[in-house]
This record gives C-alpha cells, structure tokens and sequence, in this order.
C-alpha cells in the first residue's frame, strides 16, 4: 500500500474515532513512514525535522490569541455581542429570522475579510465569536452552519481573489510554481481559472444554509459560564481597541510579521491601562492556551508532512494514478484533484500542497492536452481541495477553537465532517468541470 494513502487515511480514522488530532497526526506519520521504508529512526528524524517548520506559525498564532484576549478585556467583541442580544430580545420571530441573517453575514464578511483587506486569518475567531455564541445559542442557530460559513470566508477568497492572502497563493504560488514547471502563464488570468472552481465553493455554502436550517438546542448555561456577554466597557476602551487593531495591521502589513504586530497591539493596550500590568502576564498565558491547540496540530501537521516528502511516496501515488489514466482527459482531471484531495486533508495547507504537485501534474497536464487555463485551474483546485475538511486545517481549527469555547462544538463531527462534505465534494465536481470546459 502507498505510505500517503495509508498514512492519511490512519490519520482520518483515528480522528473520526474522537482520536485528538495531534496523537492522530503522530501515530499516521509514524504508520506512513514505516510503510514508506523509512523505518523507526528515519520516522522520528524526518517528523522532528518537520517541526520547525510550523513553529512560526505556532508562535504567531499564540501572540494573536494573547492580543484577541486584550481586545476582548477592551469589550470590543462584547458590545457588538450586547447590541445583538439586545435586538433579540426586542424582536418576534420574524424580526428575530432578520437578526440571525444579520449575524451570519457579518461572520462571512469578517471572514473574507480576514484574507485580504485586513489579513489577520484565524486570529478573529476566538475574538469575535465566543461573546456571539450565547446570542446564537439564544436563537439556536446550529454551529455546524457557523462552521461552513467562516471556512467558505477563510478558503474561498484565497482561492479566488488575488489580493492579501490570495495574492501569495495565486500569484507567488500558483502561477510561479505552473510557470516553473514548463508552462506559460503570461496572460493568464488567475481569476478566470478559479471562477469555477469557486462557484463550487458558493454551491456548497448554499447547501449548508439548506443542510443546517433546522433549530439546534445548546445548553445556555456551559454558555454563560465561559463568556458573558457582560463585560464593561467604554468609549475610551472602545478607542483604544480600535488604536491597537489599526496598528496591529499596520506593522503586520509593513513588516510582514503576525508576531510583531499582534505584539505592538498587546503592549498598547498595556500602555494604555484597558490591560493592567498585573494583569498582563495573566492575559498573556490565557491567550496562549487559547490558541495553543491549534499551535500544535500546525506543528505536528508540519512533521507529518515532512514524514509523507521523505518516503518519496507522494511521487509514486501520482505516478500510479497516471498509469490509470490513460489518455483520457476526464479520468486524469479526477484523478489530480482526488491525489490533491487526499495530500491537502493529510498536510492540512493548501499553500504546502501545491508545490509538492505542481511539479508532477504540470507535465502530465500538458501530455494529457489541457490547455495552460486549465492546468492552473487544476493544480489550483487539486492543492484547494482537502483543506476544509483536513482535521488539520487552519480552515477547520479556527471555527472550532471559537465555536467550541463552551465544549459543545465537536472539532470533526461539527467542523470537519460538515465542511468536507458542502465543499470538497462541489469543489471535486466544479473542478473537473473547469478543467474540462477551459
């Protein structure tokens, strides 16, 4: 068996099992790595390797969960969560439809907002969503439907917009790697090879809404014990949040650092007194360990990528999978996106997986006759597809670390299963339709 197809699918069972994703990430590594030859030693080397190369995302997923904890104590998230609780509880049922629409759109378009005009990613999650949760238990709103609209924000404009975070995946990653691979890109609109890809994308979170329309009982009161929204706040710790955010994203977007900026932002609300300086140290240590699951499925995720590339193994899975295909353009358009699939959901980062296949898919795309449109159509959906739905996700981790604050979110039965299935399966059949049609 491929040490890739045995170490993912160890890594999905254990999961779904209930298995924590680290010692599931650990233990299909280890699996995949003896399989692919590597033995006991080489396993361990290869994973501790890998490890560095999560730590700084770790890290600046840390730093951004001490800075949401400052905003928190700012009461930011709270007077929004405030004015929300307070429009329920005036509304009937109609007027109530009305403020739960509103809620879900302002979610997606802090989410989508998140990947370009204020690229912080995740970090607003655990910010924004536990003080809403007791609003959307109130109105028992189904979390699962939560979960699919922030990872439709979190994935879709990536994939679709080439600006922020879109930019690097588009631009500096897609095309680059296509182009080096032996295809010209000049011309090429990136945003014509995504369009439809995309729209598999918007058909799923379509489905979700239909999926999750029924009413979902929670538990008000493991509500109200986490997160109240009744934290006091100001217009001068109003002010000062706004200060610290703005800055935040300057020197973020100066310096290209996560870390610095979301540390600029702690030290102002320090300076400023919303956080006193007795205070910091235990801020600081509650917002670690609020990111700190995340930190380290992301490092684990990391060795176990690392594992998979040192097998070799991911060359012979698509190897295997051109000796199937034949000359058949429609067998070879499904079967790059379900080797894509199943590498994104084991590395848990669409931005890792395109590389590892562009080099092998370009080629055999080319061979194949598909025109340079719909190479990068492929390779782009193919490194796309897997990262809802991977127990490893940013994409899936961040939904869970803030609907799961109160410990009625499951991270793969609420998170992973759902978003795997409203948009991995469009995505895998808009895919091969825009690969087909370009």
């Amino acid at each position: 068996m491929n040490a890739v197809v045995a170490a993912v699918g160890i890594m999905l069972i254990l999961s779904l099992c209930r298995v924590h994703v680290v010692v599931a990430l650990i233990a299909g590594a280890m699996a995949g790595g003896l399989i692919g030859g590597l033995g006991i030693d080489g396993s361990l080397a290869a994973f501790n390797k890998g490890l560095g190369g999560g730590a700084t995302v770790a890290l600046s997923y840390a730093l951004l969960g001490a800075f949401a904890v400052a905003i928190g104590k700012s009461g930011l998230a709270h007077a929004l969560a405030d004015k929300a609780l307070a429009l329920v509880g005036k509304q009937d049922i109609k007027g109530a439809g009305a403020v739960k629409w509103m809620l879900i759109t302002l979610l997606l378009a802090v989410a989508v907002s998140s990947q370009n005009i204020l690229p912080i990613h995740i970090a607003f999650i655990p910010l924004l969503v536990p003080p809403l949760l007791y609003v959307l238990s109130r109105m028992k709103i189904d979390r699962r439907l939560i979960a699919c609209v922030l990872a439709f924000g979190l994935i879709t404009p990536y994939m679709f917009l080439p600006v922020g975070f879109g930019n690097i995946f588009l631009n500096e990653i897609l095309l680059a790697n296509v182009a080096k691979s032996g295809v010209d890109v000049a011309g090429i609109k990136v945003t014509q090879a995504m369009f439809i890809p995309a729209m598999g994308m918007l058909t799923g979170l379509m489905i979700a809404f239909y999926s999750y329309r029924k009413p979902r009982e929670y538990d008000l009161t493991r509500v109200e014990q986490v997160d109240k929204p009744t934290t006091t706040y100001s217009p001068l710790t109003l002010l000062v949040a706004a200060i610290a955010v703005a800055v935040a994203f300057v020197i973020q977007l100066w310096l290209d650092s996560m870390i610095l900026g979301a540390l600029a932002g702690f030290v102002i609300f320090s300076v400023s007194g919303v956080v006193r300086w007795r205070e910091a140290d235990d801020l600081f240590t509650d917002g670690m360990k609020m990111m700190a699951m995340i930190g380290f499925i992301m490092i684990a995720a990391a060795g176990f990528a690392e594992v998979m590339r040192e097998t070799g193994e991911v060359k012979l899975l698509v190897d295997a999978s051109a000796g199937w295909i034949g000359n058949s353009k429609a067998i070879g358009a499904l079967m790059m996106l379900l080797v894509g699939l199943l590498v994104t959901i084991g590395i848990g980062s669409s931005f890792s997986t395109v590389p590892i296949i562009a080099a092998i898919f370009v080629p055999l795309g080319v061979e194949l006759g598909f025109s340079p449109l719909a190479i990068v159509s492929l390779v782009g959906t193919a490194g796309a597809l897997g990262d809802g739905g991977s127990p490893a996700s940013d994409s899936t981790l961040g939904p869970t670390a803030g609907l799961n604050a109160d410990g009625q979110h499951n991270h793969i039965w609420d998170t992973v299963v759902p978003t795997f299935l409203h948009y991995n399966l469009p995505l895998l059949a808009f895919g091969w339709l825009a690969a087909m049609t370009l």
